[in-house]
């Protein structure tokens, strides 16, 4: 075969990493560095000819403006951070989305990175971001203690906190009333006859997993229903940790009848144990899953607008932005009970 292979510098063009510059059209066109300036920022004082031969030299070099010089010489520059929990989570794509089209609208670009649930490398992230000078921060959390960003938000950063509130530090933040949703889908259980009812959710450090519990707790007490220390499970949300809680759920001489999830994740992991039950258990999990209506039963759900809270989030973070410093706020937003089947089984015993 031939050998294809080429030395890096015998390449036609600039090395990787050194773009042309203004000097370097000025050059080409045989023009001035403020004549290029002129041209590339659309201001007056530029004959046809003398545009034309720089438009050319600009289109022959490759060049780009460099909107970073340009918009740090006015204090801002157009773009903010997302700092997400798990990139790979379906809940947080709309939630991504609905952000980075507000930022689209203010004329910002959105740079987004995962914690990983890791409050460490959360506030690396963050401060990598900060540090390269973004106009605003919205942050999932994934740590309590949030004091690292007092010095950016006083420097100017617009912060506002989504889905978890900050810790140890007062700032914006747009929730889902985990809480009053997670007693509405309990309840809803309970009306259909169930006493047994199970909760799985994720790690009790997590404002929305303790908020979903003390969610489920509240209902149980409305109803005056004794809970049992075995009908409650919080913990990781891998499938092994979740499956395992589940079986333990369902097994015995008085297994659950009807199981409360605390996410997606484990909704999906609890529908799986549930197929190859051979009675009938209810269901009803926090969050809406896909193909939720196509199973047999259709999942109930607890469902959050997430595009609503990136939403909300954003356009709190260009007020800021807009307005200068304002007092802190907590945005709550409802969630919506979706009956499709399961949650409506009665118990089997």
């Amino acid at each position: 075969m031939p050998d294809t292979t080429r030395r890096a510098d015998s390449l036609p063009g600039n090395r990787y990493g050194n773009r042309p510059t203004m000097k370097d059209v000025a050059a080409r066109a045989g023009v001035g560095l403020k004549t290029v300036s002129r041209v590339v920022n659309g201001e007056p004082g530029v004959t046809p000819d003398t545009e034309r031969r720089v438009q050319e030299a600009i289109e022959a070099l490759g060049f780009r403006r460099n909107d970073s010089a340009r918009v740090l010489r006015k204090g801002r520059t157009a773009s903010i951070g997302l700092v997400l929990e798990d990139l790979a989570d379906p809940f947080y794509g709309p939630l991504s989305r609905a952000v980075e089209e507000v930022a689209r609208a203010h004329g910002a670009l959105l740079i987004n990175g995962s914690s990983a649930e890791d409050p460490e490398r959360e506030q690396e992230l963050a401060l990598a971001l900060c540090a390269r000078r973004v106009d605003g921060l919205v942050v999932i959390p994934a740590g309590d203690d949030h004091r690292y960003l007092e010095p950016e938000i006083r420097a100017g950063v617009a912060t506002v906190f989504v889905d978890r509130p900050a810790g140890r530090i007062d700032a914006d933040v747009v929730l889902s009333d985990n809480y009053g949703g997670a007693r509405d889908g309990v309840a809803h259980l309970i009306a259909h006859g169930h006493r047994r009812i199970g909760f799985i959710g994720d790690m009790p450090r997590i404002h929305t997993a303790a908020e979903r519990l003390r969610g489920y707790r509240a209902a149980m007490e409305d109803a005056g229903i004794p809970v049992e220390d075995a009908w409650m499970s919080l913990g990781a949300t891998n499938p092994e940790r979740v499956r395992r809680a589940a079986e333990e759920m369902l097994s015995g001489p008085a297994p659950v009848t009807a199981i409360f999830t605390g996410n997606n994740r484990v909704t999906v992991t609890v529908i799986r144990v549930l197929a190859e039950q051979s009675r009938h258990v209810a269901l009803v999990g926090f969050d809406d899953i896909e193909l939720a209506d196509l199973l047999q039963p259709g999942v109930t759900v607890v469902a959050q607008d997430a595009a609503a809270l990136g939403r909300t989030a954003a356009e709190r973070l260009f007020r800021q932005l807009d307005s200068g410093r304002v007092a802190p706020e907590r945005i709550e937003l409802p969630t919506r009970l979706i009956t499709r089947g399961s949650g409506e089984l009665p118990p089997a015993d």
